[in-house]
């Protein structure tokens, strides 16, 4: 897309935080290079400031795209938050495997990470390093604090509270990676002096879930123009969709009637509609389709970064599969679908031949097996992202992407209320979910051939739904370990637990361990006690 509303490139949207680099300590606020009198002189500083919290999802560092980065340690490309997020959701699952040898990259294939992997430190550091840009940005926006920087018209105030509302948002949605990830963390909304405890995870919970309560109508609406790209009204709905819906492995109490009414709040809006067709969520010109309901920005010319969809599009890319098909300027050998990711799509009873949404997978010299995770023509590809435009125009730069990222989407918010239905609904709303579902199947089939009936909406069945709609788009950890099949023996693929066929886990591994760096620091922080930790 072409970045319009909020603009995030580094040089101009960092201000306060250009000193932030390499800071994570939660207790600390970001450093200065520019003194705060001089910086709030320009009232639109405030609108920048927040466009440096959105951009701590979408970039890396100061400079775009590498030299200035945010975190020191891992190379800025592989230290890009969503970059991160999608290899900790996607890589030890069924779903992806990755070719590349880096240091800590192939345990992230196969369930074998320890306590200093420095994917997991990252994505850690990333949690906590947009958790104090939020805090810092609140801290800056209180009434004492405008008026201390020298105050704002009426009509930028009223701005503010606008903005302070999706600061808290980012915020919420950062804890929620957090406990999804690690479990109990240090709780954090202001700055402090000291090491901060560790909360519970059912703690970190109940404080997302209130603080989405308190700014949803704070928050832009959705399906304007102007909000694109921001959390609105419904972004925060269904970001509690998605905590009640996991509320029973965040809490020990599931939250079925919270997720299926949240999830049909954002249906009911009017605000989205399925897209006449399924691609156009990823391509170059997706800020066009109406489905999507949060969306992190990308801009081939403005928001330049190795991480994000520019990762997603050029790692996928390699062999037989041409760069000029995707729109890229060259491939990185990298990504693609271990064999039970593609076996999602295979013809089974309840699964007939003619699934649209398998239709960018590309054999063509590719293996279905991997033998050696390695070795990049094993395992099919799986170009979901591409550069191109919906008709086939070009990107603004093959470099970086245009396309941007779909966190959410209609359809998925139709599969919450479908699994929630399931498992604590009415009959119904067993028939809703029916309706809801086979929406999605008359899309992928181009017809009715592919609609299920009530018998064959199961739990499993909905699972493997998510898998075939939701391919890669950094659910299918979190999906897993909801339906207790990530770790353990009752469901193997290939290469879980380090060995081809696959073995079971230790079910600890649900959980990411703390990094070995944050328990010298923080000595309130106990760690996710695992065999290898």
């Amino acid at each position: 897309m072409n970045l319009r509303i909020l603009t995030a490139s580094a040089a101009g949207a960092a201000l306060l935080i250009l000193g932030a680099a390499g800071c994570t300590d939660p207790t600390v606020k970001p450093k200065s290079t520019t003194a705060e009198g001089v910086v709030f002189a320009n009232q639109n500083a405030y609108q920048q400031l927040l466009a440096k919290v959105y951009a701590g999802l979408a970039l890396s560092g100061q400079q775009g795209p590498a030299g200035n980065p945010d975190l020191a340690g891992l190379d800025e490309g592989f230290s890009q938050y969503l970059r991160l997020y999608w290899e900790l959701e996607e890589l030890p699952t069924d779903e992806a495997a990755i070719a590349w040898g880096d240091q800590g990259l192939q345990p992230m294939n196969m369930q074998t990470w320890d306590a200093s992997n420095g994917f997991i430190t990252t994505m850690y550091s990333r949690i906590y390093y947009e958790i104090v840009l939020a805090n810092d940005f609140l801290r800056l926006t209180t009434d004492a604090q405008i008026a201390t920087n020298g105050g704002v018209s009426a009509a930028i105030h009223d701005s503010i509270q606008t903005y302070r509302a999706e600061a808290r948002f980012l915020r919420a949605l950062a804890y929620f990676h957090a406990i999804d990830f690690f479990g109990n963390v240090p709780l954090v909304t202001a700055i402090g002096t000291t090491p901060p405890p560790q909360s519970t995870r059912s703690d970190v919970y109940s404080f997302a879930v209130s603080e989405l309560t308190a700014i949803q109508s704070s928050l832009p609406k959705a399906g304007l123009s102007s909000s694109y790209g921001r959390a609105t009204d419904q972004a925060a709905e269904m970001l509690l969709a998605e905590l009640y819906l996991n509320a029973g492995v965040f809490t020990g109490a599931p939250n079925w009637g919270g997720a299926m009414s949240a999830a049909q709040a954002v249906i009911n809006s009017g605000a989205f509609s399925l897209a006449s067709n399924f691609r156009l969520n990823f391509t170059a010109d997706n800020n066009t389709s109406p489905e999507i309901i949060f969306q992190i920005p990308q801009d081939g010319l403005k928001e330049q970064s190795y991480g994000g969809v520019t990762f997603l599009e050029h790692a996928a890319c390699g062999n037989s599969l041409s760069n000029t098909a995707i729109g890229i300027d060259g491939c990185w050998y990298g990504i693609r679908l271990k064999p039970q990711g593609d076996s999602l799509f295979d013809t089974t009873a309840d699964h007939p031949v003619g699934d649209l949404r398998s239709g960018f997978f590309f054999t063509s010299g590719q293996s279905l097996g991997i033998a050696d995770l390695s070795q990049f023509g094993q395992g099919y590809l799986a170009p979901k992202y591409t550069n191109m435009t919906s008709t086939g125009g070009a990107p603004q730069n093959p470099a970086f992407a245009d396309t941007d990222f779909p966190v959410w989407r209609l359809a998925e918010a139709y599969l919450i209320f479908a699994e929630a239905a399931l498992r604590g609904g009415s009959t119904a709303d067993s028939a809703t979910a029916l309706t809801y579902v086979n929406l999605l199947r008359a899309r992928a089939y181009g017809g009715a051939s592919g609609n299920i009936t009530k018998a064959q909406l199961t739990l499993p069945f909905v699972l493997a739904e998510r898998g075939r709609e939701l391919l890669w788009e950094a659910h299918r950890r979190t999906d897993l370990v909801r339906y207790g099949l990530f770790t353990g023996g009752t469901y193997l693929w290939a290469w879980k637990g380090g060995v081809v066929a696959g073995e079971a886990t230790d079910a600890c591994r649900d959980l990411y361990p703390f990094p070995t760096n944050e328990l010298a620091a923080n000595p309130y922080l106990k760690q996710n006690l695992c065999t290898g930790y």
